[in-house]
């Protein structure tokens, strides 16, 4: 395939003006803006990652129910199959950033986790028909006590859900970078395009995420799992030929001095743990100016790397713009981890909205018309139909007016639009928690404490507002944290920003199981004392736990603020 001329093309001086700087077409020639990447290009991969999510979240929003009801598992061991699940989904993008970065490129893992993802999905569906079929022949014998599915059977649905989970976690790694690849940042207009692009990439993704919320959980519930399953199979083999059908417009970016550049990073962490087990810091080297070699604004932010680049006894002549470039990738990267820190509260507030507010919604009023009710799970599309709707608002009608008052091409930074998504998460947990005091308080009324199956005559349109703020939010945090890591990390390592990014969420769902179980310890105390996630959610107490994450959020916020006030944007230089 012609592409594979971009690992052995050298780099050519570049005298055109419509030639994109360290960017090569499908063809290896340099490319060339009028007909490379742009909105042109984006487009097919913001519709591939579209359908993509119509196949995850079709597994993924209803997956507790499949190893409930056709697996046979307990409710208990259902969840924590699915947390655990997801949270592999979320944390294995770290490694397999790495890998196309380095490795493999971007554009070969998408299309590979493409056809990983069809050959999961596909043995998903299998499992899922041969699951149901042998339910169904062992019902018709009337051996319901042995209809449990077989080890086997079993192991098959794991094999293949995790076949998925690695696709998945190479897929979405990938594919925003890839996409953001198709802007030159160095062009005003197309660098305003980039910032656009992670708007519109959202606002697309939540389409497919609302498809997948409001249909496919009900074929799979009423009608077939095995469709319900083999539709986002389907989906998938879409998803792989819509991002195929762009190849020829696509900008490849390859940096041929340097194809491993995680390694050079590596040694600049290994020789500033060195210099920090054998010396101390030199402050002699820095009174004497050796750090003007170090050229870059954030120089000074990291100290014990700057002592590894300059040791007290190598004389300033001997550093060399090579080491200076390495030891400045390994800053940017190490600089975002306190972010990335302060931001795992802000995760563990969000993965509320797919448990204890489903299971608010159980208890309510959810009638809509005589003879039909809504789910209480298919609430959660409120939260991807509101940042359909506060997308266009946000690029279209606040960006423009922020520009006029910032003179910023984004409107405000990439921080700020973070920080305004945590503080609109805070503030709907505070209204989520008098939401479920009403909720307590209307049980009480009614004397419908001890009644766990009654229902609460409080309409669940209560919980509306908790679950569009938190689509407000996503809108600034979630899209700011996409644009952030990516565009701050070196450029040879923009697949490992992304992973890092959607690493946020995957430590968040694991820490939010671990603070529920801590507080289950601690508030059930027996002799009839009720704890706070009761079975029973009429005496239970959901409303101090959202009273302390609306606390946690408070310290998560206030960390935040504290550590962007110091933070240096990297900015073309040496990254």
């Amino acid at each position: 395939m012609a592409i594979n001329a971009l690992l052995e093309r050298p780099q050519s001086p570049l005298r055109e003006e419509a030639v994109v700087p360290r960017a090569f077409d499908y063809n290896g020639r340099p490319a060339k803006r009028s007909t490379s990447g742009g909105w042109r290009a984006a487009c097919f991969i913001i519709g591939a990652a579209a359908a993509e999510r119509i196949a995850y979240f079709g597994i993924e929003v209803n997956l507790v129910n499949y190893l409930t009801g056709q697996l046979g598992q307990s409710t208990a061991m259902a969840a924590k199959n699915v947390n655990t699940w997801f949270g592999v989904t979320a944390l294995l993008p770290l490694l397999l950033a790495f890998l196309a970065d380095c490795y493999v490129g971007r554009y070969r893992t998408i299309v590979a986790a493409s056809l990983l993802y069809v050959l999961g999905l596909g043995l998903l569906t299998i499992s899922a028909v041969y699951t149901s079929q042998s339910r169904s022949d062992c019902q018709n014998m009337e051996k319901i006590e042995s209809c449990s599915p077989s080890r086997s059977q079993v192991l098959f649905c794991f094999f293949s859900l995790y076949l998925v989970a690695v696709a998945g976690g190479g897929y979405k790694t990938c594919n925003q970078a890839f996409g953001a690849d198709q802007f030159d940042e160095e062009d005003p207009e197309e660098g305003k395009a980039k910032s656009s692009y992670f708007n519109w990439s959202s606002f697309c993704l939540c389409i497919g995420l609302s498809v997948s919320m409001l249909t496919l959980s009900y074929i799979q519930d009423n009608l077939n799992w095995a469709l319900g399953f083999g539709i986002p199979c389907i989906a998938m083999v879409v998803a792989l030929l819509l991002f195929l059908l762009g190849t020829n417009t696509y900008r490849y970016s390859i940096e041929s001095d340097e194809k491993r550049p995680i390694m050079g990073i590596c040694k600049a962490f290994v020789e500033a743990a060195r210099i920090w087990r054998t010396t101390p810091l030199s402050e002699k080297a820095i009174e004497e100016g050796a750090l003007g070699a170090l050229s870059h604004q954030g120089s000074q932010e990291c100290r014990l790397l700057n002592e590894a680049l300059l040791e007290p006894n190598c004389p300033e002549e001997d550093v060399k713009a090579g080491s200076a470039t390495e030891f400045e990738k390994a800053k940017a990267i190490l600089r975002l981890f306190p972010i990335w820190s302060t931001i795992l509260v802000y995760a563990i507030v969000l993965a509320q909205s797919s448990t204890f507010f489903t299971k608010q919604g159980m208890t309510m009023d959810r009638s809509v018309w005589s003879g039909f009710d809504i789910t209480a799970a298919s609430l959660q599309a409120c939260i991807s139909l509101s940042i359909v709707l506060f997308v266009p608002i946000y690029d279209r009608i606040f960006i423009p007016l922020a520009r006029k008052f910032t003179n910023k091409p984004s409107g405000i930074t990439m921080l700020q639009r973070i920080g305004i998504g945590i503080f609109i998460s805070a503030i709907s947990m505070v209204i989520a928690a008098l939401i479920e005091t009403k909720r307590l308080k209307t049980t009480q009324d009614h004397g419908l404490i001890d009644m766990p199956y009654a229902t609460v005559p409080m309409r669940v349109w209560w919980l509306v507002p908790q679950y569009i703020l938190f689509g407000l939010s996503e809108v600034f945090a979630v899209v700011g944290l996409q644009e952030f890591f990516y565009d701050q990390v070196p450029t040879e390592l923009r697949s490992v920003g992304v992973s890092l990014y959607l690493s946020i969420f995957g430590v968040g769902s694991f820490l939010s199981s671990f603070l529920i179980s801590a507080i289950e310890k601690a508030t059930d105390g027996g002799d009839g004392q009720e704890g706070w996630f009761n079975d029973n959610l009429n005496s239970a107490h959901l409303n101090y736990f959202y009273w302390l994450l609306s606390g946690l959020s408070v310290v998560g916020f206030t960390a935040y603020l504290h550590f962007t006030r110091s933070y240096t944007y990297n900015k073309g230089g040496l990254l």
